[in-house]
């Protein structure tokens, strides 16, 4: 776990290759591609793209860049630049040290053309030989790693005595090395387990090849822009203010919030390597980007041969390897507990595999009581999570671990938001993402580095309320007996009564209502409503100054959303998938990867160096989840109306017909005996913060102070009278929640460009301008 960086010489640019690329190819790629579809996305298996990539970017950066990484840093002297370049990566490790505060270490090519950076956080092999930039044993192979490699030692095993391998120390990273050694790309990637950001330089018999990887879910982040004729990739995009770069708005991404959907930022011409992606730069062919894992389903149709009790092995089996895999290491490992079915399993397989098979947790050996930490807000908020907070508590007895509690006050969450948002780069619309970074600070203080969490399990077992809608949308034909199969008139009746109550809720927390007409964007959505789902909490355009809204009137935000989604998929969508598959995809290729996994994820951990690792994103297991039927993830037992439980704030107002569906079926079957009753039977509370606070309290000062009209009206693409609207209506009385949630979008917004140093948008802003990582993909 760490931060990195790295520098990489780019060619000058070709009169037809690079600067016509990139004007035709982003302007057209973005015009074709809205229209037409995302046309710049393939998958291993197309062969190359119709309209807005194959006449832009492909030519772009194919000729821009065939003269390879030779040409592009060594005009002036060689010393100085090493010197030049030296210096900028220190500042910029510097700047990530919070990731990576053990120490740190720069790699640099003789010719300046390859430059790598990394500060360590020390969680496997803590001695010396686990210290990164890493050089293979032939020593013309050097990466610098970020994340784990799980099942380490049964693959460092396999490459010293299958393949001859020579490993310098005891770390996971250096599987990175020597399986691309062994396998090259994008073969390693088949035998990388775990959660990962790398960069490596291949330079055997002067081949020059850079390649750079993420893990198939993003829980690792990585970023990327060019500067100066160099290709600078990182962990956080912070991490480029040494290297020359000058932050720019991306109104765009903003705007049409392709910044949550596709691989665009906040911030002009720095893209995120997707998920399940890897950047390949040679001098034969410029700079290519490919796929080389994505999640499928099951055909709709094809019948489930697969008893229940099988299936529900089958889940517990991979879950519980996940979990035992995460509890290698070489310090001391927590669990973060919510209360919820989710993380509390995770709690009792850890507390069974300690006390039943005596499995190190972490270096504490097989000790029983491991360390759980939780949050909690004040009643006083108008949040009353007490009987959340009493369940972690009765669970924590039950398991014997130990239970460490950080209150969540306003003066906390004031205090901690401007930090909180530097360290996320990027706005969110609740101020969970505060409390998990205040959170996060109780591991290291109780000597912890490491903490196993509960996300992607209802991304995975269909956990969230607005699932439900889906999974009504149509029959389950896998499994033709299960009761709503049977009964269309009823599967109907009940789908069209949960997508009036998800109304209900979101307007309940303050969700977004967007005006939106019918649109032939949506055709490949299948009937599913999740494009609309995933804009709830995107703002309106009423938010924005005049100019903007001039130049975006019309604009239909659910294009983005279907535009991030390459041909290959959105044809599995029309036909192949059952929607709520086609939903959940969206889901996680969307909220859970830009938005979760950062906000509420790696980057609030990693601002306090802790290492969060997430069983429930194993790719073994959630492939298996991925083809098991939908009836399994939810199911149908009928309620009546006189039994209807009370289950939370969240879920007042809903009938029976919701509460006969269980969410998390199959997953709530699978961890049964490591959890309790009163847990089995619980529906899903979501982790949200409050939204009703005192006027002139700490957060309506910190608001205030923020939100000046100069600050506002600096941004230059916000409408200051609505946010000065927002300030008064949010605090009044019972409280505005969606005034409130535009306060903490422009807030955000407000915090970046003064830590950041952002310019000011103006209506010159090209639109097309932000759209800069379409290369060529494969």
């Amino acid at each position: 776990m760490c931060g990195i960086t790295a520098s990489v010489a780019l060619p000058k640019p070709r009169t037809n290759g690079h600067t016509n690329g990139h004007t035709n190819g982003y302007t057209n790629g973005q015009t074709n591609g809205y229209t037409n579809g995302y046309l710049n996305h393939t998958n291993e298996e197309t062969n190359g793209h119709t309209n807005g990539y194959a006449n832009g970017h492909i030519q772009a950066h194919t000729n821009g860049y065939t003269n390879g990484i030779t040409n592009g840093y060594n005009n002036g002297n060689i010393d100085d630049t090493n010197s030049t370049l030296r210096s900028q990566l220190q500042a910029s490790i510097d700047i990530l040290n919070h990731r990576g505060p053990d120490e740190s270490g720069i790699w640099i090519s003789p010719s300046n053309e390859v430059a790598l950076g990394h500060c360590r956080l020390s969680i496997n092999d803590l001695s010396p030989s686990g210290r990164q930039p890493l050089h293979s044993d032939c020593g013309e192979l050097q990466a610098v790693v970020n994340g784990e490699i799980y099942d380490f030692d049964r693959l460092r095993r396999e490459c010293k005595e299958e393949h001859g391998y020579r490993f310098h120390g005891e770390s996971d990273s250096e599987l990175v090395l020597a399986l691309y050694k062994i396998h090259g790309a994008p073969g390693l990637f088949e035998h990388l387990r775990g959660e990962f950001a790398f960069v490596l330089y291949d330079s055997r018999g002067g081949m020059k090849r850079v390649i750079a990887g993420r893990d198939r879910y993003g829980i690792k982040p990585m970023v990327y822009t060019i500067v100066e004729g160099r290709l600078l990739m990182a962990a956080e995009a912070k991490a480029f203010l040494p290297m020359g770069w000058k932050p720019e708005w991306d109104v765009a991404a903003i705007v049409d919030g392709g910044w949550q959907m596709d691989d665009r930022t906040l911030f002009n011409g720095v893209k995120k390597l997707l998920p399940g992606h890897w950047i390949e730069l040679t001098e034969e062919r410029g700079m290519e980007i490919h796929k080389y894992w994505d999640a499928e389903y099951k055909n709709k149709t094809e019948l489930e041969t697969r008893t229940i009790d099988e299936m529900v092995l089958g889940v517990r089996e991979r879950l519980v390897e996940s979990i035992r895999l995460r509890l290698r290491a070489d310090v001391p490992v927590g669990i973060y507990l919510s209360g919820g079915i989710d993380s509390s399993a995770v709690a009792g397989i850890v507390t069974e595999l300690a006390q039943k098979e005596h499995v190190s947790i972490g270096s504490q050996g097989n000790k029983t009581r491991v360390a759980c930490f939780s949050v909690r807000f004040p009643e006083s908020s108008g949040y009353d999570e007490s009987h959340t907070i009493e369940i972690a508590e009765r669970t924590a007895k039950w398991l014997g671990v130990e239970t460490i509690k950080r209150d969540v006050d306003e003066s906390t969450l004031a205090h901690d938001f401007a930090d909180a948002v530097y360290h996320c780069e990027h706005h969110h619309w609740d101020l969970n993402f505060v409390a998990k970074f205040a959170l996060s600070t109780l591991p290291r203080e109780h000597g912890v580095k490491v903490v196993l969490t509960g996300e992607g399990a209802d991304e995975h077992f269909a956990g969230y309320p607005y699932f439900a809608e889906e999974f009504l949308r149509e029959p389950d034909l896998s499994l033709p007996d299960s009761p709503l199969a049977k009964n269309n008139e009823l599967r109907d009746t009940m789908q069209q009564i949960l997508e009036e109550e998800m109304k209900m809720i979101f307007r309940n927390i303050g969700g977004t209502a967007h005006d939106l007409a019918r649109s032939e964007a949506m055709a490949d959505a299948n009937g599913t409503t999740m494009p609309e789902t995933l804009l709830v909490w995107h703002p309106k355009t009423s938010l924005f100054a005049p100019w903007i809204r001039k130049q975006y009137e019309g604009i239909d935000c659910r294009e983005t959303v279907m535009a991030s989604h390459p041909p290959d998929v959105r044809a599995k969508m029309r036909s192949k998938w059952h929607p709520l598959h086609t939903s959940m995809y969206m889901w996680n290729k969307a909220s859970l990867a830009n938005l979760l996994l950062s906000c509420l994820g790696d980057r609030t951990e990693m601002a306090h160096s802790v290492e969060a690792r997430t069983p429930f994103l194993d790719h073994v297991l959630t492939e298996y989840i991925n083809g098991l039927p939908p009836s399994v993830k939810m199911a149908y037992t009928p309620v009546d109306e006189a039994k209807i439980l009370e289950q939370g704030p969240l879920w007042k107002g809903i009938g029976a017909a919701r509460q006969s569906i269980t969410e998390k079926w199959i997953l709530r079957e699978a961890v049964k005996p490591y959890i309790t009753k009163e847990l089995y039977e619980r529906r899903k509370h979501p982790f949200l913060a409050p939204t009703r606070w005192p006027k002139n309290g700490a957060l309506h000062q910190m608001f205030k102070g923020l939100l000046t009209r100069e600050a506002v009206e600096g941004l230059g693409f916000v409408e200051y009278s609505v946010v000065e609207s927002a300030l008064d209506r949010a605090f009044d009385g019972e409280g505005d929640s969606p005034a409130f949630r535009t306060l903490l979008f422009v807030s955000a917004w407000v915090t970046l460009a003064e830590r950041f140093g952002v310019q000011k948008a103006n209506e010159n802003w090209r639109r097309n301008a932000g759209r800069t990582n379409n290369v060529a993909e494969k």
